[in-house]
């Protein structure tokens, strides 16, 4: 066997640059016993927590590979329950920062999560239009609600009724359009929708006791209002209610409109947790607040007004109306308008003890605000309290570059250059710039220029962190800009149809005695077509040049005389890069396709398919003939010119990778996407076997393939509204394959010990019994016993999908150690829960074994003794802990699960305003 080419991994080393992702949306979380102070938002896979007034980043709850989608904290504001791209949910403990519940049951991205009252139970909504209602304390799936045509966007419980409302991307009004946003108020009773225009919606929920008629068949029962009724047609286009057994049902009658100031459609509608306060906006910047009135303060507000008009029919010599009404418009009143300095995508209300109004915004241009609002005042104004842009881009990152000793990272946007430094990754210089669309650092690394979308070239002096000179280089966009071998110029490609040759030279400044730094074009050379990138060869002698016309033509640096020109790629060619000894050209095209060049006679070596979408940036590993490229399909990519072998795929980002660089000594590789992201790469120093990672991906591609398999048919379950809550996953078959191996040693163990014994029994003295290592492994315990630690392990949320997996042979022996288990009363829940549904999904097959029918009798008697025993154990224990919070309330004149933060905020407030009297008086 020959040498095999050994090649070194790159793996992840940071995320930086990234405030919050503009998807998902925006919490405030209890943290270190404070609430309205910390905030969690996305950032790509992971959720930040943020501390908004120190404006620094506290927790950082780590996800695997998919981006976050939504997000939920629990009402006790303990957990935080995390939404995923590829439909899992997971929730973490705030204090601990580690992910204690995983959910599986979405097939697609979750995009709306809510927690009851209690934070009992979590509802999630998906793009695969269905809805799953969990178990939090029991961490498994209840049911799966099916019904709506398109992603369900909101979740809303009804804690008096015990009911779900659900709102799909086409929920709709029956005459304005869709329905974008809606929110309970005044303790359930009413619901408040916006849609496409300028008014929100408020209407009535009236709870119905449905009388059934036994003589009725059940096709023509009514479930709601009948059908020639108004209400019945805005209720049945706007709302979906899951009804449970006690047959209620809710109609909706419309009450009037709130007309907002934005006149776009409403993004997001939401109220506080109190419910007293309620705010939405649009596709603008602007949020806008609305106070709903309790009912004292109604009441109040009524009197005030009956006493009003009462006076008025006195003045007037009128009788006085028999009855008074507030408007709408009372009831919901306008408190002020918030502008945000950017479009808002989601906001978060909090009502502190003082009475403040905290409101927190997510900007799309990755900032975090957050604002207070001072109820007290007479015309309450929203003040900013924070900005959270620490070391941030507004916009999207379009050019990269390493210094020259690896340690410091360039990267501009649209608005401002930014310098890092790559050990600690914290931001040390940002600079505004116009639209930057490529730089460079210049030779000693205390300047950089960058090359703008005006044509305009920038250089800057980072000591000093001023522009110290523009000149106006192009007539168009400034595409590319490339380092002489030399370092005594560079040269640029424009959309202007020229390359234009430049050098570096000292002039005295005018301002300082002191020279600096300036650049002076030199040569230029006219095409035909708009150039897209230029590259030096490593010995200065030849210049690439891509071209709008998909071609990459060669010319002689000296004379400027065309030398070569490389067609092939159907789109234009986006980036390229020459090797270090200077004889293979690579270039990567809006065609996917990346091709490699020999630059003696221009001959195409290999043409690659290299990426789902075009390529957006290639690079060569220095002093190598490995190369990165970088791709719209959110991966960048490993390749080897001389084989033209795919390496490795560096996964991360989540959308297009506009960008990257690689550091000088190639150890580094930093990259940036349009989710806002930078990333930095470190290559490691394991090593690689193509072999390993085929199979690796082969693999992962397998498990995928499980996943998007149809789920088993259970019996006695009708593919209607309702379905099992979890879904088959790779991990439900290795919880299956466990139990059944588990089984498997107990067969054999039992049938060596059956062999044991009559062995001794022929022998007529004891011979030592040989035991299994894995049991020994354990402990020395017994087989059966080894079939319930087996079967404890498997994760609650996967239970039933392993169960529905196994195969039935298998089920007789579990069904025989469940009895065994039971009688010794161990995990009576667990096995409970296992034993009922095995009987549902295998009830023809059990009820017909006749082996079997023992075994069902006695588990039923065992069944039945031990859940009654372990009721009266855990209503004993109910009732003496009762009893003893009793006994301490009226002992220490204390109230348990109180929230004493609040009485103790509303002590200080009457001691200062009793202080405050005593000083008057005094």
């Amino acid at each position: 066997m020959g040498l095999t080419r050994q090649y070194l991994r790159y793996e992840p080393a940071a995320l930086f640059g990234l405030v919050a992702s503009a998807r998902g949306s925006v919490a405030f979380v209890a943290l270190r016993g404070e609430r309205g102070r910390y905030v969690a938002v996305p950032g790509c896979e992971h959720v930040f927590v943020w501390d908004t007034r120190k404006g620094e980043k506290v927790l950082i709850l780590k996800g695997l590979k998919q981006e976050v989608s939504c997000l939920c904290p629990s009402p006790d504001g303990l957990h935080l329950a995390v939404g995923y791209e590829d439909g899992s949910i997971r929730v973490f403990n705030l204090l601990s920062g580690e992910a204690s519940i995983t959910f599986n049951g979405h097939r697609a991205a979750v995009t709306a999560l809510q927690y009851d009252h209690l934070g009992g139970r979590l509802v999630s909504g998906s793009k695969d239009t269905e809805v799953i209602v969990w178990d939090v304390i029991n961490e498994s799936g209840l049911y799966r609600l099916r019904g709506h045509k398109d992603a369900v966007t909101q979740v809303l419980f009804l804690k008096e009724k015990n009911l779900l409302v659900t709102r799909g991307s086409f929920s709709s009004h029956c005459a304005s359009g869709q329905v974008w946003g809606m929110a309970l108020l005044s303790k359930e009773k009413r619901l408040i929708t916006g849609s496409a225009d300028s008014e929100l919606r408020v209407w009535d929920l009236t709870y119905i006791q449905e009388v059934k008629d036994p003589d009725e068949p059940e096709s023509k029962k009514s479930k709601g209002p009948s059908p020639g009724t108004e209400e019945n047609t805005e209720e049945d286009e706007t709302l979906e209610l899951d009804e449970h057994p006690e047959e209620r049902i809710v109609k909706c009658s419309k009450v009037g409109s709130i007309v907002r100031e934005g006149r776009d459609r409403v993004v997001t509608l939401a109220t506080d947790r109190m419910g007293k306060f309620l705010a939405c906006h649009g596709t603008d910047a602007v949020l806008e607040v609305f106070t709903v009135l309790s009912e004292e303060e109604l009441q109040k507000k009524l009197e005030k007004k009956i006493k009003k008009a009462k006076k008025k029919a006195k003045q007037k010599s009128e009788e006085a109306p028999e009855s008074v009404e507030l408007s709408l418009q009372e009831e919901i009143q306008r408190v002020t308008n918030v502008k945000a300095s950017s479009k808002i995508k989601s906001f978060d209300l909090i009502l502190s003890p003082k009475g403040e109004l905290k409101i927190v915004l997510l900007l799309q241009n990755n900032v975090i605000e957050s604002y207070n609002l001072d109820l007290s005042a007479q015309v309450p104004q929203a003040v900013r309290a924070s900005k959270i842009t620490i070391g941030g881009h507004r916009s999207d990152v379009r050019t990269l570059a390493f210094s020259s000793d690896n340690i410091a990272i360039l990267s501009a946007a649209a608005e401002s250059v930014k310098i890092w430094n790559r050990s600690t990754l914290q931001c040390i210089r940002t600079m505004d710039c116009e639209y930057a669309l490529c730089s460079l650092f210049v030779p000693g690394d205390r300047q950089v220029i960058v090359g703008t979308k005006t044509g305009k070239l920038q250089l800057y002096d980072l000591a000093s962190g001023s522009l110290m000179e523009t000149l106006n280089a192009h007539d168009g966009a400034v595409w590319s800009i490339a380092l002489s071998p030399d370092q005594r110029g560079f040269v640029t490609g424009g959309a202007d149809k020229c390359v234009k040759f430049w050098e570096f030279e000292l002039v005295k400044d005018e301002s300082s005695v002191q020279k600096r730094l300036s650049m002076k074009h030199v040569r230029i050379l006219q095409l035909d077509e708009d150039v897209l990138c230029v590259r030096y060869s490593p010995n200065q002698k030849l210049l690439a040049v891509s071209l709008l016309d998909c071609t990459v033509k060669i010319f002689y640096i000296d004379t400027l005389k065309f030398f070569l020109s490389l067609y092939g790629h159907k789109l234009p060619v986006l980036c390229m890069d020459i090797c270090y000894d200077g004889t293979l050209i690579a270039t990567g095209s809006a065609d996917r396709n990346v091709k490699i060049w020999g630059l003696d006679f221009g001959d195409c070596h290999r043409s690659l398919f290299a990426h789902d979408d075009s390529v957006m940036y290639l690079q060569f590993v220095p002093k190598s003939h490995l190369f990165f490229t970088a791709g719209k399909d959110s991966k960048i990519k490993q390749w080897d010119a001389d084989k033209f072998e795919h390496i490795q795929t560096l996964e991360g980002h989540h959308q297009e990778v506009w960008c990257l660089a690689l550091s000088p000594n190639g150890d580094y590789v930093v990259s940036a996407s349009h989710d806002k992201s930078l990333r930095l790469w470190e290559r490691t120093r394991e090593p690689l076997i193509l072999e390993e990672e085929r199979e690796m991906q082969q693999e992962a591609e397998y498990e995928e393939s499980v996943a998007k398999e149809e789920q088993p048919v259970v019996p006695g379950e009708t593919q209607g509204e309702t379905g099992l809550a979890g879904k088959k996953t790779i991990e439900t078959i290795k919880a299956a394959e466990r139990i059944m191996e588990a089984i498997e040693l107990y067969r054999e163990e039992m049938a060596k010990l059956k062999e044991h014994n009559t062995i001794c029994k022929a022998a007529g003295k004891e011979v030592p019994f040989p035991v299994n290592p894995i049991l020994r492994a354990y402990g020395n315990i017994t087989p059966s016993a080894y079939v319930l630690e087996v079967f404890k392990k498997v994760k609650s949320s996967e239970l039933e999908e392993s169960l529905l997996v196994l195969p039935f042979s298998y089920v007789p022996d579990l069904l025989r150690l469940f009895n065994e288990y039971i009688h010794l009363g161990s995990d009576v829940e667990l096995l409970c829960r296992a034993l009922l549904f095995l009987l549902k999904i295998h009830f023809g097959q059990i009820t017909g074994n006749h082996m079997l029918v023992t075994v069902i009798e006695d588990l039923k008697k065992t069944t039945i003794s031990r859940v009654s025993e372990a009721r009266d154990v855990l209503g004993f224990n109910m009732a003496g802990l009762q009893f003893l919070k009793r006994e301490i309330e009226a002992k220490d004149e204390v109230t348990f699960f109180a929230d004493a933060t609040e009485r103790f905020e509303e002590k200080k407030r009457k001691r200062k305003k009793k202080e405050k009297m005593v000083l008057a008086v005094l």
